[in-house]
């Protein structure tokens, strides 16, 4: 996990750099961001255009690639590392319409209530507005 920025109370966001890291965050979290950062990930990596057509420097920039062209996964920790939301932002935190924006709680939950402080650090962090209506995907008659 990579630092992002700091969020009131002691909290954290923190980038899901890895495979294994969105499949504990899935766990932990009890949802599929998992799912969603395997999808996004080959997506990305089937835009990558080799450097070269030399077979051993094939993949010579496709990481970097990736992390610039897959969408931002993100978890907001405590000082004891509990996990409480996970979002996923449009690639390189630029907002572009295209990207869907999904902040999540605990299985699905809305992370609004108890964290919309920390969301909006996250969302003054990258210049983006996140809003509830926009990011949140399981809109409930409240």
């Amino acid at each position: 996990m990579q630092f992002v920025v700091d969020a009131p109370n002691g909290k954290t966001w923190f980038r899901l750099e890895t495979e294994m890291e969105a499949a504990r965050e899935s766990e932990i979290m009890r949802h599929a961001v998992e799912k969603y950062y395997r999808l996004e990930r080959e997506r990305a990596s089937q835009t990558y255009q080799p450097p070269s057509k030399t077979f051993f420097e094939q993949e010579i920039g496709l990481k970097a690639h990736i992390q610039r062209e897959m969408p931002l996964f993100l978890t907001l920790r405590d000082q004891d590392g509990v996990a409480h939301v996970t979002a996923m932002l449009p690639p390189g935190g630029k907002d572009d319409l295209a990207t869907r924006i999904i902040i999540v709680g605990p299985a699905n939950a809305d992370p609004y209530p108890g964290e919309g402080d920390a969301i909006k650090a996250l969302g003054e962090h990258f210049g983006i507005a996140l809003e509830r209506e926009r990011c949140f995907p399981y809109h409930r008659n409240d």
